[in-house]
């Protein structure tokens, strides 16, 4: 006689206590938060295009053939060609290198300047965090966009001049987030115990406090991720990002996305559509790590 398989239930630890397993719990989120789990997939998928964009592009971002120029997408070309006959759907596939690398130096630098500044200023206090802070309001003043043109034109246009800009800018933000939650960790009663029992700075925030603010930094880098995206494709069609010919997603539609937008207008579409998803997709999971991560949306 055939034994009918049970579904799978979770697990329980000693006392009867209900314990979920780990593939039960992301099951479970999936099915609560489909449209983030989307959204997910999409970043996954750029990224994915990011790092194997020399095997996924049918053709070098740089390679030219006039005899085909302008010609609309076809199975030769998903995405048609522009001006000087390079494959679109290419220059898009390497586009997606570019975006996410200076998204993620940026964010890489935002967050390790940034949360390093914010919690020193937080757990120090005094003199020190009141004139970091007013520097810091300073600068945020300035709209992120206007203070990174003011940082390219000063450095010269790169991929590593425009991450670096970002980067700086963006601490800032992470700074005065991570500030706010040392601020919140510090004044804690198992925090206030373990100084007055004798504990070093360096043991307390390494202990106590770094863990505890490690959401919130999560988060902000996680959405400051989409606006760095959105950034570097800004600079890059105002002449300021990646110099030509490494293809950037702002620079197709500056060039001519812009110039051919009504003989030719799959050369601003699909890099549009491009930016739009992939922005739209981390701002979805942005959401939900602050939704995953918050304590008070953890009982429910």
């Amino acid at each position: 006689m055939s034994v009918r398989a049970l579904p799978a239930r979770p697990e329980t630890v000693a006392g009867g206590v209900p314990q979920l397993s780990r593939k039960y719990r992301a099951w479970r989120l999936v099915k609560r938060r489909p449209i983030e789990t989307v959204g997910l997939l999409i970043i996954l998928n750029v990224v994915f295009m990011a790092i194997f964009a020399d095997v996924i592009a049918p053709a070098h971002y740089a390679a030219q053939d006039f005899v085909v120029r302008l010609q609309g997408p076809s199975t030769a070309h998903f995405f048609g060609t522009d001006s000087l006959g390079r494959d679109a759907f290419s220059r898009v596939v390497y586009g997606a290198r570019t975006s996410m690398m200076a998204s993620s130096a940026g964010v890489l630098i935002s967050g390790t300047l940034g949360g390093l500044l914010g919690l020193t200023s937080g757990f120090v206090g005094g003199k020190f965090d009141l004139t970091l802070q007013r520097i810091t309001d300073s600068i945020h003043s300035v709209p992120l966009l206007l203070m990174a043109m003011i940082m390219i034109v000063a450095l010269g246009s790169s991929l590593f001049n425009v991450s670096l800009a970002l980067g700086l800018i963006g601490a800032t933000t992470v700074n005065r987030i991570v500030r706010g939650s040392t601020l919140a960790v510090k004044a804690s009663p198992y925090v206030e115990a373990a100084i007055s029992l004798g504990a070093s700075s360096p043991r307390v925030i390494g202990r106590h406090v770094f863990p505890n603010i490690l959401a919130p930094l999560i988060v902000v880098s996680s959405i400051q991720f989409g606006a760095f995206i959105t950034a570097e494709a800004s600079l890059s069609f105002l002449g300021l990002g990646v110099p030509p010919p490494m293809p950037s997603w702002g620079g197709m539609l500056s060039a001519d996305g812009r110039a051919f937008f009504l003989n030719a207008p799959w050369l601003a579409i699909f890099p549009g559509i491009a930016i739009s998803t992939t922005v739209l997709a981390t701002n979805l999971v942005g959401d939900a790590l602050r939704d995953i991560l918050d304590p008070r949306q953890r009982g429910a």
